[in-house]
């Protein structure tokens, strides 16, 4: 394999918590008698800003002000997070691309405390060089901590790919200037992801099959 480095989302690309986000947002629209989601109305729906999503389920933020519903999105996601393990083949290619020398880095929208927590509990930080998380539990833009990294590592966009599971993630990689694969078993839908024009795999156990970065 060339030089090659590796920028991961986390969530919904490396960490399967698809199930505790959608059981902690029902959770929050129930307290507040709004329609809950399924399983692909979240997928379809679910984007960031979080905020604005949070206000297209029906969030109305001239009764509450954001930071209600997010802390308690938060705590409940908190209290569920270890339960919840790894996407399959996320230590198989993981490792292969340790072996072959690749770069790897995590680029999240997780808060930068608890990602670090997150990883070690999932015994798997040691794969990584670096690791960038949001400073606050909002999750915004990850644009503006991904050219932090990028300057900070010395990393080459050229030779630079971002795995992420949604539009985002490509938002990000236009951003950078770097190229962009998206895995679509994560928080948004195969077809929203298709939109993009980047690459689109199902899962992680595909994504060597047909893109073998060499």
């Amino acid at each position: 394999m060339a030089e090659v480095n590796i920028i991961w989302d986390w969530n919904g690309t490396l960490l399967d918590d698809l199930k505790l986000c959608l059981e902690s947002i029902n959770s929050l629209l129930n307290r507040r008698n709004l329609p809950l989601l399924n399983q692909h109305a979240y997928q379809q729906v679910f984007s960031f800003p979080v905020k604005d999503y949070y206000a297209a389920i029906g969030f109305d933020f001239s009764r509450e002000d954001f930071s209600t519903p997010a802390q308690e999105f938060i705590d409940l996601y908190n209290s569920g997070v270890k339960e919840c393990g790894l996407q399959s083949a996320a230590i198989d290619i993981l490792s292969f691309f340790k072996k072959e020398g690749a770069r790897q880095f995590i680029l999240s929208a997780m808060q930068q405390d608890m990602l670090i927590s997150t990883l070690k509990h999932n015994n798997i930080l040691h794969f990584f060089e670096g690791i960038a998380g949001l400073n606050d539990h909002y999750a915004t833009s990850k644009i503006d901590r991904g050219i932090e990294l990028i300057n900070a590592y010395r990393i080459n966009r050229n030779n630079t790919w971002m795995l992420g599971d949604t539009i985002h993630d490509f938002e990000v990689s236009e951003a950078l200037n770097i190229r962009c694969i998206l895995i679509a078993n994560g928080h948004q839908s195969h077809h929203r992801l298709t939109k993009t024009g980047a690459i689109v795999v199902d899962d992680l156990n595909s994504l060597l099959k047909k893109y073998p970065f060499s």
